[in-house]
């Protein structure tokens, strides 16, 4: 179980997070949804303290810290047990793909080379990108940084996997072979958190989705509901809009 109690965040005094709880089954895959500025970005950043959140508290299992009292360790702890894409890939540009996978699972994870480079090689095959492994990034497609880093974040056998519109980045013609291996990964009972502007993708691999509207989770349901019948009028609005311009 994975449970987010009162997260809160303000910018300059305006709250971007307002309160916010929500559970998270292992296994689930929970996409948010809303218009820009809605605060998904910053609540995916605010759970591994990329941004500080100003008051929360997060539950993994029996792990447990709260924001108003979290330690260095508590921090380095929480991050251990999450990982995040993101929209820019993050790759080290002087370093190939193999190794790339390889970095987190040696200097976080302490594992010896021999067994970073087995499982940096099984993660990097189940993205399709064995023939890649030796590559440095500027031989790679958007798609296949992409692989790479999805590939780096799941070698580290997260808790619950983070992903920040992974696609947004990406020409059209590259986005499916991301989208393929995000669902691969969720298929196999990665418990995910993802930010997304295709409906299309949220409603073929989440579970649950959340309408956020000025930090505030507005609606909750499956994807059949929320998109097709949606109870707030703000939601309805949005799914319109996204309709007219999109579909």
């Amino acid at each position: 179980m994975f449970r987010i109690a009162n997260l809160s965040k303000e910018f300059a005094g305006q709250k971007v997070l307002d309160n916010l709880n929500l559970n998270i089954e292992k296994a689930e895959v929970v996409a948010l949804v809303g218009a820009s500025g809605a605060g998904k970005s910053t609540f995916l950043r605010s759970l591994n303290y990329l941004e500080q959140p100003d008051s929360g508290s997060i539950e993994i299992d029996q792990f447990k810290v709260d924001f108003n009292t979290i330690s260095q360790e508590e921090i380095l702890a929480l991050r251990r047990k999450l990982a995040m894409v993101f929209q820019q890939f993050n790759l080290f540009e002087r370093r190939t793909a193999l190794e790339n996978v390889k970095e987190g699972l040696k200097i976080v994870k302490k594992l010896p080379d021999e067994e970073a480079t087995k499982i940096a090689k099984e993660e990097l095959a189940k993205v399709g990108l064995s023939d890649r492994e030796n590559h440095y990034p500027r031989h790679l497609s958007g798609g296949q940084k992409q692989r790479v880093a999805l590939a780096r974040a799941l070698a580290m056998k997260p808790d619950v996997l983070l992903l920040d519109e992974p696609t947004s980045a990406l020409d059209p013609e590259l986005v499916g072979e991301v989208e393929r291996s995000i669902a691969n990964a969720a298929k196999s009972g990665q418990t995910m958190i993802l930010v997304s502007h295709d409906m299309n993708f949220v409603g073929q691999v989440a579970d649950k989705v959340l309408f956020l509207e000025k930090g505030q989770i507005l609606e909750e349901g499956s994807p059949k509901q929320i998109f097709n019948h949606p109870k707030k009028e703000r939601t309805k609005e949005f799914f319109a809009s996204y309709k007219r311009t999109f579909i």
